[in-house]
């Protein structure tokens, strides 16, 4: 029971309904022990001495027993109802702000599939167990107690003879519960990469169709397809053991009633009606017992979720808020950032090479730095270590000569916008995506983001304007349009820091070169960080950084930096060959550089 100890908080704070629950099945059921000793008194004490007198206030015993018991299954029902409800309420809420909580390496190997899995099949085998099995259960104990002491209460020998099944049944049903525990787990694992499978592949679907690879997308779902077949065919291979042996036995029970009980009968030892009043409770007693292993199978895969559920909601969260985190004054804030020896790599091991090594840069409020170098270079980690994407490793990145790791991670965000290549839109309108990070802006400051960004003129041609609601992930635009608006909602917030991942490469030059000339206006005095892979992009930063596997292999401004043999010259090279002439010049010599000469990127 530690999974259900350790899910206590999300259910005890109801505790008043399980509470209900259980007691509302427990009186149910003691009221339904009730039935066999009316048919007891009906027999002994009117058919066979025909006394016909009582019959009509027994059935009125009968019936007010009756609508009491439903009273209470509906306590039972209605509050376990409830109670499960909640608990899904809660856990999923956990959950998905657990979700929001986790840092980005979490997210570097998170399967989406699986993810949505845990938050809708393992929350919904929680809430079925805490809400009605773990009743069901207790209620088989309850009924045991109640109809073996009635039972004994009749005729204790009768009773030692049936009573001999249980411990026989509580093996069976502990060994039911350790075959069946793993095959439900790897059952949870194979529903988690089945979903995993299909999201990829609707997500992927036009890959998939340009590449002509649907076959081979097919044969790849088939294939975790019959692991989840092969799963259900163990559990079934399980079920088939043990559910004719928990039947036989309790049917072995039953004759054994029958027999000792006739006998005593015959021999005028019981009457006719303790022997119908013994039958009718042993069948109460067997029918749960029989559905024994169908409420373990609940537990185990209740058990099989919770292990999920707990895995995530115990997950450590690598980058956080440390004590006394400063909250930063959003008018203070200047942009002077400071990179000092600064050191990462994205795993402990130390056979794996770091992602960055001894960078260094001094940018002054108001600095516009490009990046150069191909992928894995990196790029992406140096801009991200300030936005704490990942928490600096070695070395120290202050702003405003604070450490960001004593700022806290809302305060600092804040004060940074960010422009993936891959821009991601909300399947919402686009005057929400633009006002993403700012929901109280008003539409003029909306419309006149998008028109820094070079995005109002397709927006206010497209049927509904800033009201068009865009498809998911943006479908239904090109790519250089998503950017735009990506941009748009970056400068709306306007940010200390503004960091452009590539953010400009589905646009053509000229757009690109409106949309720079607008930032350069609206960051005016503010920092911006370039990504990039053209030097078109790059060429008018004042401090161009040129990185090599995590090593800073040249650094300086364009006119600087096209004079020395290295990757930005062989760069330049490939991407403006048929404009030779600032190469003409001669190039200044640097061992540092030397090494990257036949390193290019595109």
């Amino acid at each position: 029971m530690d999974i259900f100890r350790a899910l206590k908080s999300y259910y005890w704070q109801d505790k008043g309904l399980l509470l209900g629950s259980v007691l509302g099945l427990a009186i149910a059921t003691a009221l339904g022990l009730v039935y066999p000793l009316l048919l007891k008194t009906l027999i002994d004490d009117m058919i066979i001495p025909e006394e016909f007198s009582g019959v009509l206030k027994l059935s009125l015993v009968a019936v007010g027993i009756i609508v009491v018991k439903a009273g209470f299954q509906y306590v039972h029902g209605f509050s376990g109802g409830r109670l499960g409800n909640r608990l899904a309420y809660r856990l999923r809420n956990a959950c998905y702000e657990k979700l929001q909580q986790l840092s980005f390496s979490y997210y570097d190997t998170a399967k989406t599939g699986d993810l949505m899995s845990r938050l809708t099949a393992d929350i919904e085998g929680i809430r079925m167990f805490i809400g009605f099995g773990f009743a069901q259960l207790l209620n088989t104990a309850f009924l045991l107690v109640f109809g073996f002491s009635m039972m004994f209460y009749i005729d204790w020998t009768i009773t030692l003879i049936t009573i001999a099944i249980v411990p026989v049944l509580a093996v069976i049903a502990i060994k039911f519960e350790q075959n069946i525990h793993p095959v439900f787990r790897a059952i949870r694992s194979a529903v988690g990469r089945l979903t995993v499978r299909v999201q990829e592949n609707v997500t992927g679907v036009r890959t998939v169709k340009s590449f002509a690879r649907e076959h081979f997308e097919i044969k790849k779902f088939v294939k975790e397809n019959e692991e989840y077949r092969d799963n259900h065919l163990e559990l079934a291979n399980v079920w088939a053991k043990y559910f004719p042996v928990i039947e036989l036995i309790a049917n072995l029970s039953l004759a054994s009633l029958l027999l000792v009980g006739g006998w005593r009968v015959i021999n005028g030892v019981l009457s006719l009606g303790d022997l119908v009043a013994l039958t009718g409770m042993l069948g109460l007693i067997i029918a749960p017992l029989w559905t024994l292993g169908f409420q373990i199978n609940a537990y185990t895969q209740s058990k099989a979720s919770g292990e999920r559920l707990l895995e995530l909601l115990n997950q450590p969260i690598s980058v956080k808020n440390v004590a006394d985190s400063l909250v930063l004054d959003e008018e203070a804030v200047k942009g002077n950032i400071r990179y000092d020896d600064v050191s990462f790599r994205f795993s402990n091991r130390d056979d794996l090479p770091s992602a960055l090594l001894g960078f260094n840069l001094d940018a002054p409020a108001g600095s516009v730095i490009g990046f150069l170098g191909g992928t894995g270079s990196g790029k992406s980690t140096a801009v991200g270590l300030l936005m704490r994407s990942y928490d600096v490793g070695e070395g120290s990145l202050t702003l405003d000569g604070v450490d960001v790791r004593h700022i806290e991670l809302a305060s600092l965000r804040r004060q940074i916008a960010i422009v993936f290549q891959e821009s991601f839109l909300f399947s919402t309108t686009i005057k929400e995506n633009i006002s993403y990070g700012c929901p109280d802006a008003s539409m003029e400051e909306i419309v006149e983001a998008a028109r820094l960004a070079q995005a109002d003129g397709f927006i206010s041609e497209l049927p509904l304007g800033y009201d068009t609601i865009v498809g998911e992930r943006g479908m239904g635009l090109s790519g250089g349009q998503k950017q735009r608006i990506a941009i748009a909602r970056a400068l709306l917030s306007k940010p200390k820091i503004l960091i452009l991942d590539d953010a400009t490469s589905a646009l053509d030059m000229e757009t690109e070169h409106e949309i720079q000339t607008a930032i350069r206006k609206v960051m005016a005095g503010r920092s911006v960080f370039m990504i990039a892979h053209r030097i078109s992009t790059l060429r008018n930063s004042d401090e161009i950084i040129v990185l090599d596997r995590g090593h800073t292999i040249q650094r300086g401004k364009h006119d600087k930096l096209i004079k020395q043999p290295g990757l930005y010259r062989e760069t330049y090279r490939i991407q403006y060959a048929d404009r030779p002439e600032e190469l003409d010049q001669p190039p200044v010599r640097s061992d540092r550089n030397s090494s990257a000469e036949s390193r290019v990127t595109g």
